[in-house]
């Protein structure tokens, strides 16, 4: 313990915060939990400042063990990702890649691409998270989350990916039976069936009198699945308002029908790819972003999060 460096500190208090315990990092690590205290305890004196708070329940980080949190991954991360530049120069990147994304873009995009993608890049693991919820990137140790919509102010890194379309569609069987909506004021005498998760997606943005508007629907069903609005939707349950690679065969095809076209805003809607400050430049993870970007069929430069 006396030989850890001041990076294997660091990692060693890093661990102690995402496990919350020292019991936890010294499961992962192989250490004793009073020898995982005692290097935090180290750290600390060579900081001249408390990182945690201890407590007989709990542990509590300090401002500064916030500081120190945040900047020690980013230190974590460049040394791996050095380590895996050196390494990949004796081949093709390799290592695991922890992965979070939604339903839809999982099942529609995702998916169909990653036979492609283990072909090309056999050694790189891939653990997929599907789940339409927001995760914690950093805490729960994610590599790249993608994500769909507009991005609220955030200390993680993103790139973009692709871009859809929202569209309000509904089957011909559900027009047959209840017309076809030509005002937006009609919506409020319609099945509208809406995705839940983001406030915004209850209000279709709508061209009236030469203004847009957020037309708040009182929507019949609400799902926080996609797809599962789609299949209702393809059932002739209501009217759906999806972003357009959930529906895209279904409209090409004739099985749903696009509304409303003339005043439906249908604004760009940015898929992005959200890494953790450093986990970008690593190889097997920089592999997985681009060659999305390149499925995507076009080269996207880095951006800030909006």
């Amino acid at each position: 313990m006396n030989r850890l460096s001041a990076s294997d500190e660091i990692g060693l208090f890093v661990k102690v915060v995402e496990h919350g315990s020292f019991a936890g990092a010294a499961e992962e690590t192989g250490l004793t939990p009073s020898g995982v205290s005692k290097a935090v305890t180290r750290l600390e004196d060579r900081l001249g400042v408390k990182l945690l708070q201890r407590t007989t329940r709990r542990l509590m980080m300090t401002a500064e063990g916030e500081l120190l949190l945040a900047r020690g991954r980013e230190i974590l991360a460049a040394i791996e990702a050095t380590e895996a530049e050196v390494m990949a120069a004796r081949g093709k990147p390799r290592g695991t890649i922890k992965i979070s994304v939604g339903t839809a873009y999982a099942k529609h995009k995702l998916a169909p691409a990653m036979p492609e993608f283990r072909k090309r890049y056999p050694e790189i693991d891939l653990r997929i998270s599907v789940a339409d919820r927001r995760v914690d990137v950093i805490g729960e140790q994610i590599d790249v989350a993608i994500r769909t919509g507009q991005l609220t102010d955030s200390t993680l890194v993103a790139r973009r990916l692709d871009e859809a379309k929202r569209v309000i569609a509904a089957s011909p069987a559900y027009l047959a039976r209840f017309g076809e909506p030509k005002h937006p004021s009609e919506l409020a005498d319609h099945v509208c069936l809406a995705i839940t998760g983001f406030s915004r997606l209850s209000e279709w943005p709508l061209k009236i009198d030469g203004r847009v508007r957020p037309v708040a629907i009182k929507p019949a069903v609400t799902c926080d699945n996609a797809d599962i609005l789609a299949e209702m939707a393809l059932a002739g349950t209501g009217i759906v308002r999806l972003g357009s690679f959930v529906i895209d065969d279904a409209l090409a095809d004739g099985r749903l029908k696009p509304l409303l076209e003339d005043c439906h805003v249908s604004e760009t809607v940015p898929i992005t790819a959200l890494m953790p400050p450093g986990r970008q430049h690593l190889p097997r993870v920089r592999a997985f972003v681009d060659f999305l970007v390149e499925k995507a069929g076009k080269t996207t430069p880095n951006s800030a999060p909006n």
